[in-house]
């Protein structure tokens, strides 16, 4: 008896990786608008190649537990005006407090599966740089 494979055995589930730089970003500083390459996210040692200058090399950590990413983006405060029609021409309608500063609204983005710690290769522009500034 052959087995039916449905449409949704064959379907890739998305996997989600946090990128954590914290180990190099005390040593570079790297530009907001910094050209990369990250490439082998199939590998055990993915490498990350930031403005053809740093080479960064990875190791991936499994997450405990849940883990979570958010997004975060102002709203303003908004008040919404209620009450009878007569009382209140603007009844149902929402007024923007620009006396309130914004508030923060944070959303679920997606579950982490795991994390990609990255270290400077030894082959690195600025291993190397280092290594000739000590001679």
């Amino acid at each position: 008896m052959e087995g039916n494979a449905t449409s949704h055995d064959l379907e890739d589930e998305d996997e989600y990786v946090l990128l954590d730089l914290d180990a190099v970003s005390a040593l570079i500083d790297f530009p907001p608008n910094a050209s990369y390459v990250l490439s082998g996210l199939d590998t055990l040692n993915p490498v990350l190649i930031i403005d053809d200058k740093f080479k960064l090399i990875g190791e991936y950590e499994e997450t405990i537990g849940t883990c979570l990413a958010f997004t975060e983006h102002d709203t303003p405060v908004v008040h919404e005006e209620t009450g009878p029609s007569e009382v209140n021409l603007f009844s149902g309608t929402r007024l923007i407090d620009s006396s309130q500063p914004p508030t923060k609204q944070v959303k679920p983005v997606c579950q982490l599966h795991k994390v990609l710690k990255f270290k400077l290769s030894p082959d690195s522009e600025i291993q190397i740089a280092a290594a000739e500034e000590a001679k």
